[in-house]
């Protein structure tokens, strides 16, 4: 009971420790880039705004909006991913995997060929549908034949699914080079330009989304001890899948709608937070809310200092950090086998 005890309270630390990053993570979103505001200066913008400090209009117009959206994204991903993970029964996936990124930005630059899109609103909601298009395919075709639903027909879907929408990506850029033009800035990710009015509208669906992944975190526990040994406890296997398929495409498919191609938060994140709190999702789950908003908080006032005075995508930047993750995990893997 004592040891018990002591691992519970362990994982509410960390979760508030977790939390103060988060937060200084925020704080450091708001206070740092070309021009550097000192943190009371930030305090002051927030809770006695003065329209005649130029600062304070440069975090209330731009920096707010920016951190507000890169904290969802990062807590939508690492969600997503860990579900995703737990589904697949493969430490590897994220939800690129799903063909969702790749489905999103096919819409995206066929909207801009074809019907010459150009709108960050109208972006994100043919993102958004490209993103649930692909992963209804994905459901589809990992959910037919012999044994229905498995992790590696979700894989195999998966991969063939994402790569269809690269070839046909490919093929209309091809064709059309203003198009690629018009969505290059998109293509790579970032929270640059965003505005709090093009998250308003997603919002109640990854607020839902969030929602019901902490609501899943003990079916999903059930689920990732076995087949077999979940359908013996009289769990309904095949709605607790749907329902965690729902969620990945609500929270993954609302980040690329917003942010655009943003990749590896939904890899690294997850193996973080089981390497702190273990297999149990109720706690998982938490946890990469706070630390995947905490990383793309910090990689992207990272993106703003590297080449100075323009800005890196912010998708370069995860890229840059979840590569050599990527490696070192799939080396540790084949080591194992």
């Amino acid at each position: 009971m004592t040891h018990l005890f002591r691992r519970t309270a362990y994982k509410w630390a960390g979760l508030a420790l977790s939390l103060l990053i988060f937060a200084a993570a925020f704080a450091a979103s708001l206070a740092f880039g070309q021009t550097q505001i000192k943190p009371g200066t930030v305090w002051e913008a927030l809770f006695r705004y003065d329209a005649s400090v130029q600062e304070h209009v440069i975090i209330t117009t731009s920096r707010l909006s920016r951190a507000l959206i890169a904290a969802v994204i990062g807590a939508s991903l690492a969600i997503a991913g860990a579900l995703l993970q737990a589904l697949t029964k493969n430490q590897l996936a994220s939800p690129s995997i799903f063909g969702i990124n790749s489905g999103a930005i096919f819409f995206i630059v066929a909207a801009a060929a074809i019907f010459s899109v150009s709108s960050l609103i109208q972006y994100m909601w043919i993102a958004f549908a490209g993103a649930a298009a692909a992963a209804l395919m994905v459901y589809a075709l990992g959910s037919t034949g012999r044994g229905g639903m498995s992790p590696m027909k979700f894989v195999l879907a998966g991969a063939a699914i994402s790569a269809l929408f690269v070839s046909l990506t490919q093929g209309v850029l091809v064709t059309s080079e203003q198009s690629l033009q018009s969505v290059l800035f998109w293509l790579a990710g970032s929270v640059a330009g965003r505005t709090v009015e093009m998250l308003l509208p997603i919002l109640p669906f990854m607020a839902g989304g969030w929602i019901a992944a902490f609501l899943l975190g003990h079916s999903v526990n059930i689920l990732t001890s076995g087949e077999e040994v979940a359908k013996g406890l009289g769990q309904k296997t095949l709605w607790v899948k749907t329902a965690m398929i729902a969620v990945i495409v609500l929270l993954a498919g609302g980040s690329v709608a917003v942010g655009g191609s943003i990749g590896f938060i939904g890899l690294v994140i997850p193996h973080i937070a089981r390497g702190l709190v273990g297999i149990d999702y109720r706690w998982i789950i938490p946890y990469c809310a706070l630390l995947g908003g905490s990383l793309l908080l910090l990689a992207d006032v990272a993106a703003r200092f590297v080449i100075m005075p323009q800005e890196m995508p912010i998708g370069v930047m995860t890229a840059l950090i979840g590569t050599p993750f990527f490696i070192y995990i799939a080396r540790r893997r084949s080591g194992r086998t």
